[in-house]
């Protein structure tokens, strides 16, 4: 995406990749030096990733744990920082270990620049790993 993306396209784009299980092209969304963070992480998960390369080997197997299918309810508000946008949406797809359902409720604050994402807090349920085939804690993925 081009330097002049806005914040809320280049989201709705990650979004587009993310179902298209392109997660190289997601991951080159990101700044080299680019922060990922999960202030509800639990024991055993990452609570920060530092660098693009910490995010790919994170994401890398995502696709292999779930099969997201839609991203409904999205709703993307900005903030007083015009590179900084609240994302509150729901991702629904299925369990790839299990073929049973998935459904994940998000809130994420989200900072763009260059066209970048440069700092993601993605705070995700974390009850929802205790479900049967979402037991992330050996996997870079959640």
């Amino acid at each position: 995406m081009p330097p002049t993306t806005s914040p809320e396209d280049l989201y709705r784009h990650s979004l587009r990749l993310l179902l298209d299980k392109d997660i190289p092209a997601w991951v080159g969304l990101w700044a080299d030096d680019g922060v990922m963070e999960f202030p509800f992480a639990p024991p055993g998960l990452p609570g920060r990733l530092a660098g693009r390369e910490a995010v790919a080997a994170y994401m890398r197997d995502y696709p292999d744990y779930i099969d997201l299918h839609d991203f409904p309810d999205l709703r993307i508000h900005r903030t007083t920082d015009p590179e900084t946008i609240v994302v509150e949406m729901r991702g629904v797809g299925r369990v790839v270990k299990t073929g049973g359902p998935f459904e994940m409720t998000y809130i994420a604050v989200v900072t763009v620049q260059d066209g970048h994402f440069t700092s993601y807090r993605d705070y995700w349920n974390p009850l929802a790993v205790l479900e049967p085939g979402l037991d992330f804690t050996g996997s870079s993925a959640r």
